[in-house]
This record gives C-alpha cells, sequence and structure tokens, in this order.
C-alpha cells in the first residue's frame, strides 16, 4: 500500500548528477518529514559515504555484483528493482541522461507505476509531489502527479544545484540482488574526444540567437567571451533550423550554470530558459523590449546587439587591461 512507502531516494552513474539529485532530494524530503538514500550499483562499488551524506544522505544503498559490469540498463533495473523493494521510498529521483532515459521506464514497468520524464521542477504541495514538465517544443508547461508508488521522476542534469552541508552522518547499507546475465557485451568503451573547456564547465556563457543575422556574426561572440575568459553557444534554431552548428544550449541540449550567462540576440523561449536556469548572473542584450529573456534576466540592455556587443567588449578590454 501507498501508506508503506516513505522517504527520497537518489540514483544517478554520474556522480556530479547524483549530488544534485541528493540536494534537491532532501529539500523535498524536508518538506515531508521523511529521510534521503542514495544508490550505487557496480561491479564493485567505491563509496564516499561521507561526502553523499554532506548532500544529504541519510542512508547509502550499496549494491555490488559482476553483471552489474558497465551498467547496463536491464541489469541496473533489477539491481534498483531490489533496493526499491526493501527500502520502500515514496520518491524516486534518477537522471535524464542518456542510460537513464533508459532505466526509469524499464524500473517504472517492473515496479508497476508511473515515471514522469525531464522534469524541470519539483514541489510539494499539501504532502503531494507536483513534477513539472517542458511540452510542445517549449511552448507549454504541464505539471503532472502520479497516484502509484514509488513516484519516479528524471531530471535533466544540472537542473538543480548542489547544496553541501558539512556535519552530516549516513548510514551505508549492503543489498544482496539476484541479476541476470546480460545479453549485451561492451566491447570497447572510448572516452569522446572534447576540445578545450566544455561549455557546461565554462565559468562564463555567452549565447548568440536567432537575432544575429549570419553564422560570421558569431566571431563578436567570440571576441567578448576570449575577453571575459569564457565559451560561445547558442539557441536551438541556430543550430537545428538554421544548421550553423551541431549543439546547442536549452533543455534538449547542454544545460548550463555559469558565474554570468550572456544571452544575445534570445527571445527567451521556456525551452532555453530551463537549461541555464543555475546561472548565478544572467544579462540580457535584445532590440525588443518586451523579449521574454528579459524576465529571467539579472540585467538587461535593449538595443541593437551590433552596436551593444562590440562597446561591450571595448570596454571590458580596457577595464581588464587585455
Amino acid at each position: 500500500m501507498a501508506e508503506a512507502y516513505k522517504g527520497v531516494m537518489a540514483y544517478s552513474e554520474d556522480k556530479e548528477n547524483l549530488l544534485e539529485l541528493l540536494s534537491k532530494g532532501r529539500e523535498i524530503a524536508d518538506q515531508l518529514q521523511a529521510e534521503v538514500s542514495a544508490v550505487l550499483l557496480g561491479e564493485k562499488v567505491e563509496a564516499n559515504v561521507e561526502e553523499l551524506a554532506a548532500y544529504g544522505a541519510d542512508k547509502v544503498y550499496l549494491v555490488e555484483n559482476p553483471n552489474l559490469k558497465g551498467l547496463l540498463a536491464e541489469a541496473c533495473a533489477e539491481a534498483l528493482h531490489a533496493v526499491v523493494s526493501q527500502a520502500k521510498p515514496e520518491i524516486l529521483l534518477m537522471s535524464a541522461s542518456k542510460r537513464g532515459k533508459e532505466l526509469a521506464p524499464r524500473l517504472a514497468e517492473r515496479l508497476g507505476t508511473g515515471c514522469v520524464t525531464e522534469c524541470v521542477a519539483l514541489n510539494v504541495e499539501e504532502g503531494q509531489l507536483r513534477m513539472k514538465r517542458i511540452v510542445l517544443g517549449g511552448k507549454v508547461t504541464s505539471t503532472h502527479t502520479i497516484g502509484g508508488r514509488p513516484i519516479i521522476a528524471t531530471i535533466p542534469p544540472r537542473m538543480f544545484e548542489k547544496k553541501r552541508v558539512e556535519g552530516r552522518k549516513a548510514e551505508a547499507v549492503k543489498v544482496e540482488a539476484e541479476i541476470s546475465p546480460s545479453k549485451v557485451e561492451i566491447v570497447e568503451a572510448k572516452p569522446k574526444a572534447v576540445a578545450g573547456v566544455r561549455i557546461e564547465e565554462a565559468p562564463v556563457v555567452v549565447c548568440g540567437g536567432r537575432g544575429l543575422k549570419q553564422k560570421e556574426d558569431f566571431k563578436l561572440l567570440e571576441e567578448l567571451a576570449e575577453v571575459l575568459g569564457g565559451q560561445v553557444g547558442c539557441t536551438r534554431p541556430i543550430a537545428a533550423d538554421r544548421g550553423w552548428f551541431t549543439e546547442w544550449v536549452g533543455l534538449s541540449g547542454k544545460k548550463v550554470q555559469p558565474a554570468l550567462y550572456i544571452a544575445v540576440g534570445i527571445s527567451g523561449a521556456i525551452q532555453h530558459v530551463a537549461g541555464i536556469r543555475g546561472s548565478k548572473i544572467v544579462v540580457s542584450i535584445n532590440k525588443d523590449p518586451e523579449a521574454p529573456i528579459f524576465a529571467d534576466s539579472d540585467y538587461g540592455i535593449v538595443g541593437d546587439l551590433y552596436k551593444v556587443v562590440p562597446a561591450l567588449t571595448e570596454a571590458l578590454r580596457k577595464a581588464l587591461k587585455k
């Protein structure tokens, strides 16, 4: 019965994502007056219980099994099913990573419960978790609840901020799970080559939208980013519709949380704003004073980007002596 389920559990194969989920889970659990737990899976698990406790965990469930080598979806689903059956969390938060997208629906089917994917906001109202998603290409937000237990929600990486609190303690709990040998074998895995700093890790991001008339105009943004020691990105229409670049910043692309985010010629669609939600300071440059992006900005400049950006770059060069 639903009453038997209590607490918030977090799982991700990626350490940084797990810490983000734990931090959000701690916030939710405090409202529900419940505990938070983390799950670690693997052929061999190295658990830094103290670190997980600092980000909100009260318990850390460990599953070690040779059939978890490579963390393939079916094997992880069996392992998580064993953990959930034992711990009975009311809420299970998972990463909406490529692997998480495979795993969450498999687990939901095994548990006979619901799964809400790609959540951009989680709120507790009257003791019920409400999950918000962006749908219809970023034009609409929808809010969901799940009647069954556990509630499974997947969250895109870098959607929520990590919050560390020293002095917390957590208990490590080993779980024995029967895991079938996989029908799939990983023959080889190669890390993706990345030139320079990844945009997700850049302290400053300068991003261009449809206000830029041609691809060559991104040179203006590159000069500004160079002065600030940042990286250049673009919105989805620039990459997907115009085909100028292969990657973009937004909910369906790269999620960024820089100290400074500069939006140049960007209208401010919900899909894009969701991908920059964690930015500390947002500065927007747009000739339209009614552009939605200004509602999500700390500072706004209304003007022609072809005049504002070069002037801003030159002023910063002088101020920073570059």
